[in-house]
């Protein structure tokens, strides 16, 4: 069912005009449903509750989203009870329907509310839902009692009472402390204010840290164009295959091409990390670590 085109007033009125179904009426729409998909007694289901979820609707217009949309998606909800209803359970349609028409606007209240997702368990969404409610019962009850609660003590009576950590409550808050504002909006009315985008720190690297990060590469790599000339030709190719490789060979690998075993590839290695060693000593000691 589509409400396109339709405003809020319109819908209600047409809402107040369905029927009302008495219990005997509603089971046989319900069974007509379940069991031969009858469409004309689904229409004639959801048209007579559409009053119930217009009704439910209106209750979230506090969150600001529009009530056309919020009517939409409680009929979105009303059908998905209506297709899932079990008329054998013995239960009335609408009370089965409330719980469906409810869920399915508050999961669009929480998509729409912020770009940042604001809370998807079903402990968040209690929180979303009733945090305002508790806090407000809360401040009351302590202004009876002549008492100003911290802000500290106010989040650990709210997580107590919702039943959630005291994390989620501080989070919470600061989700609905308010809405969405772009990074290009302007910090002043002013035609040449600057844009919030640009009050952002750059977290990628500053020049001096650039300039200091390739001085020290240049530096090591220096030091290991001169280690690795201490090495004989045979001890530089090892090392070249085994370190400096992205693909790293296998000393037995290595041993084959050489025409030796893989336990003399390893004693040559380790001989030639030894020369190295020794070379970079005398160049700094920073560089120990690549040949640990």
């Amino acid at each position: 069912m589509a409400f396109d085109g339709f405003n809020d007033q319109t819908l209600s009125r047409t809402a107040m005009k369905a029927e009302l179904l008495d219990a005997e009426t509603e089971l046989a729409l319900a069974y007509a449903w379940r069991d031969h998909k009858d469409e004309q007694a689904l229409h004639r289901l959801i048209n007579a509750y559409m009053r119930l979820a217009i009704s439910m609707a209106a209750k979230f217009k506090r969150y600001g989203a529009p009530m056309n949309d919020l009517i939409q998606e409680a009929s979105v909800g009303l059908m998905k009870a209506a297709d899932k209803f079990d008329p054998d359970r013995g239960v009335r349609f609408s009370t089965y329907a409330v719980w469906w028409i409810k869920a399915s606007i508050q999961d669009y209240v929480m998509r729409n509310w912020s770009m940042v997702r604001t809370g998807s368990t079903s402990s968040q969404k209690s929180l979303f839902f009733n945090m305002r409610r508790v806090q407000a019962r809360l401040e009351r009850e302590a202004a009876a009692e002549g008492k100003v609660l911290e802000r500290h003590v106010m989040h650990e009576l709210i997580a107590t009472e919702v039943g959630v950590p005291i994390h989620d409550v501080e989070m919470m808050e600061g989700r609905l402390s308010g809405s969405d504002f772009s990074l290009n909006a302007t910090q002043s009315t002013e035609d040449e204010g600057r844009e919030w985008i640009d009050a952002l720190e750059d977290d990628g690297p500053q020049a001096a840290e650039t300039v200091e990060n390739n001085h020290d590469q240049d530096t090591l790599r220096q030091w290991l164009l001169s280690a690795l000339a201490s090495l004989n030709e045979r001890e530089r190719f090892i090392v070249s295959e085994r370190k400096l490789r992205e693909d790293p060979r296998t000393l037995e690998s290595l041993g084959v091409e050489l025409g030796l075993s893989k336990e003399r590839v390893r004693q040559l290695e380790a001989a030639a990390f030894g020369k190295m060693r020794k070379k970079l000593e005398a160049e700094s000691s920073e560089v120990h670590a690549f040949f640990a």
